[in-house]
């Protein structure tokens, strides 16, 4: 018997790191002693009143407290051998027959603007990692952060859901820093202002960054209503060019 989970694969942007948030996972012997710990993705066993959408979205909401997030459902994941490394399996031994040993997971991930958030579940250690240094997690988390980071930058290629990484109020450096963060790579600066100066929905504030410790840098927002009026004229988020 097989059951279905939700994984969510939570981005976040600290104005340096794309970082995501992993819980950690205890594995234990038959007389409760410690014997290892790695880290997984939030995600849980979706309810039997529920749909995928609602779980991914309770999910979140029970460790950030933050509604009307941005989600995308972007694979399923259903190997046979996906829980059977021997840490996995001892982990799954510590419950018995709760959990089945066949998970079909359906992933998501969301966008927050801030990793600056209070963490809700206080039954797990959640913590925030930066995407590119992470080792040591379980099941096949792995592929799953990989696929969802390749469908990100996908996405953001082609629509403006880079924003929803950002504050309300940005500088050109900060979105300058969160898509060099993401593609992992290195932009031209002066290219990148250029292209972004030419994008009509990047407004420019009458406002300037404060208790900073250099010149203070312009503020910018991002305008839904300019981007869906000129969106057919704009061909894609491309810094390489």
């Amino acid at each position: 018997m097989s059951t279905i989970s939700v994984d969510c694969v939570i981005f976040g942007f600290d104005q340096n790191q794309l970082k995501v948030l992993l819980a950690e996972r205890w594995i234990k012997d038959q007389e409760g002693n410690l014997l290892d710990k790695d880290y997984t993705l939030t995600g849980y066993h979706i309810y039997q009143d529920e749909d995928l959408d609602s779980a991914a979205h309770r999910i979140v909401e029970d460790i950030t407290g933050l509604e009307g997030l941005h989600f995308e459902q972007f694979y399923s994941f259903g190997d046979l051998n996906r829980l059977q490394k021997e840490k996995d399996q001892r982990w799954l031994k510590q419950f018995g027959d709760v959990f089945s040993e066949r998970v079909i997971s359906v992933a998501y991930y969301s966008l927050l603007p801030s990793t600056k958030i209070q963490i809700l579940d206080k039954d797990r250690n959640i913590e925030w990692f930066p995407v590119y240094e992470i080792e040591n997690l379980a099941y096949d988390h792995h592929k799953i952060l990989d696929k969802a980071i390749k469908h990100l930058r996908y996405r953001l290629s082609h629509e403006p859901i880079a924003f929803d990484l950002l504050p309300k109020k940005f500088t050109i450096s900060q979105m300058y820093k969160l898509y060099e963060s993401i593609y992992n790579t290195k932009y031209d600066k002066r290219n990148f202002r250029r292209k972004v100066s030419q994008m009509k929905f990047v407004v420019p504030l009458d406002e300037y960054q404060s208790a900073v410790a250099n010149k203070p840098a312009q503020l910018y927002m991002f305008s839904r209503d300019v981007y869906e009026a000129t969106k057919k004229d704009h061909h894609g988020f491309f810094f390489n060019y």
